[in-house]
């Protein structure tokens, strides 16, 4: 499938900051992310598993999803700039996470599930939340930093070239020499 994406312009250009965009659109996705959890007694079953408060517990789950929005950014680069499109991208990304990495390191590796019932169905629909909101949110993320990269490049070239040569309006004056 990426391949096929690859033949639409899938790679990012040298003005585009797929990676970046996806660390900080995966900032604004936690906070539904973390709400679902609270609600759900996820938070808690994690705090209690690690042995922390659920403050420290909330923090982690912050750092690990700003890895995944890193991921997401790598993963998917200009296909996830698609606005219509771009929540699907993070749903299916969100339930890639709980697949991958959620159930085999929290119920399959330790010797007893860590998560059972309402905590675990809120990892899960804590997950896809995630997902959702970093799926619309990148685009328009992604499009900020394409804005400001956008512009510096335009001002610098004003002045020089062939363009600037022929255009009036752009000649430096020989009197400031």
């Amino acid at each position: 499938m990426l391949s096929m994406l690859r033949a639409h312009g899938l790679d990012a250009g040298p003005t585009q900051r797929p990676l970046l965009a996806g660390l900080f659109a995966s900032l604004p996705a936690d906070i539904p992310a973390i709400a679902v959890l609270h609600a759900f007694g996820a938070l808690d079953a994690l705090a209690k598993a690690a042995n922390v408060s659920t403050t420290l517990a909330a923090q982690a789950f912050v750092a690990l999803m700003l890895v995944g929005g890193l991921l997401y950014g790598w993963l998917f680069r200009r296909a996830a700039n698609d606005p219509r499109g771009g929540w699907l991208f993070g749903l299916s990304f969100g339930y890639l996470l709980w697949m991958l990495a959620a159930t085999p390191l929290l119920q399959w590796v330790p010797e007893q599930p860590i998560m059972r019932g309402y905590p675990a169905m809120g990892l899960f629909l804590g997950l896809l939340a995630w997902g959702l909101t970093l799926g619309v949110a990148f685009p328009f993320i992604h499009r900020r930093f394409l804005l400001r990269l956008g512009e510096e490049p335009a001002r610098r070239s004003e002045s020089t070239g062939p363009q600037a040569a022929a255009d009036p309006h752009l000649k430096r004056s020989l009197s400031g020499r």
